[in-house]
């Protein structure tokens, strides 16, 4: 157990590769109630939202759900963050833990005129995820809703084992599953029920550091680590989940200016071609000069070698490019690769 803004929380259970393969081959269970929850409701929500997400609120239909930025006005990342709409005038936000408070002044802040009602229900709010290729089978008979039809990025409020919930078909690790909210009190007998169904499919609890090497895997940024106030959307691979056709909205101008000039350097995916661990923070190296930073780094379970993201300049990111990593003093080779490391397996 280590704290975590503001929480505690449990690195690891039985060991971090066996959890990282129990959702790989079979289905893992997580306690992320230290993410933040934001309620908006009221007739000005889809308006204010429109104007602080680079994303388009505006496609978006009841039971839907959206990934998108939130940027300052010179182009910084805010946070990146999940919205779920459940009507025109009401919509439900998952943000990082650890902006939390941050995110819900910004959004204050930004309210203006703007006729909606901002709540942060984070400590009401309890969350688990249900991830890996058994998730539906272990979930639908404890669930009063079929999960069957329940596609990617959409949402069903249900019962499960009679606990109020909302199920998402969303997660942080690249396998079929799901991310289920629910009161604050039933966080623990849901825990706990979701572990004594599992017992038939293997379930495995997991913790924080095999949830980061699954979502390295996958390629997948971490707030404070790959992406920042200080890092734009464009040189972060993040341009799809901006939409300027939509009209205005903050950083709209900066992410245009950027796009114009082109990103000075890209963030990429580094694969290994010795042994080693890549951590982040390790230099990035051409020819024994340093030319970027690790931003994430580990050692795959699943394919058995070091990974890592990081920026370099746009003229080393193609993939192929062969560059090294200062590992205890010593430069380890590595070939910047596609992400992700592996292929998805969501139910699209």
């Amino acid at each position: 157990m280590v704290p975590f803004a503001g929480w505690s929380m449990p690195i690891q259970y039985a060991g971090v590769i066996q959890e990282h393969l129990a959702v790989r081959d079979g289905v893992g269970l997580f306690d992320v109630s230290h993410m933040g929850e934001i309620d908006l409701k009221g007739e000005g929500a889809r308006a204010l939202l429109q104007n602080i997400f680079t994303n388009d609120v505006g496609k978006m239909g009841d039971g839907s759900i959206l990934y998108t930025l939130m940027c300052t006005g010179e182009g910084g990342i805010v946070d990146d963050l999940l919205v779920h709409r459940f009507a025109e005038d009401h919509y439900f936000l998952c943000v990082n833990a650890s902006n939390t408070e941050k995110d819900f002044r910004w959004i204050k802040d930004r309210a203006g005129s703007f006729e909606v009602e901002i709540s942060d229900i984070s400590l009401k709010t309890a969350q688990l995820a249900l991830q890996g290729k058994h998730a539906e089978a272990l979930l639908q008979p404890l669930c009063d809703v079929s999960l069957e039809d329940l596609r990617y990025y959409h949402f069903k409020k249900g019962k499960i084992h009679n606990n109020d919930c909302i199920i998402s078909r969303t997660g942080y690790t690249g396998e079929d599953g799901f991310e289920i909210y629910t009161g604050w009190g039933q966080a623990e007998p849901l825990f706990r029920r979701l572990l004594d169904a599992g017992r038939a499919w293997a379930l495995k609890p997991v913790g924080l550091a095999a949830r980061d090497t699954l979502r390295l895997e996958m390629g997948y940024a971490l707030y404070g680590n790959d992406i920042s106030d200080a890092t734009g959307p464009l040189e972060a691979g993040l341009g799809w989940v901006v939409k300027p056709g939509k009209g205005e909205f903050i950083g709209r101008a900066a992410i245009a200016r950027e796009k114009e000039s082109g990103p000075a350097r890209k963030l990429v995916g580094l694969a290994l071609l010795e042994r080693g661990v890549p951590r982040p923070h390790y230099r990035i190296l051409q020819d024994g000069e340093p030319v970027g930073e690790l931003t994430s780094g580990t050692f795959s379970p699943s394919l058995n070698k070091g990974i890592a993201l990081g920026y370099v300049p746009r003229e080393l990111a193609a993939p192929g490019t062969r560059l090294d990593v200062e590992i205890r003093n010593q430069p380890v080779a590595v070939e910047v690769v596609t992400t992700p490391f592996l292929p998805s397996r969501v139910k699209k």
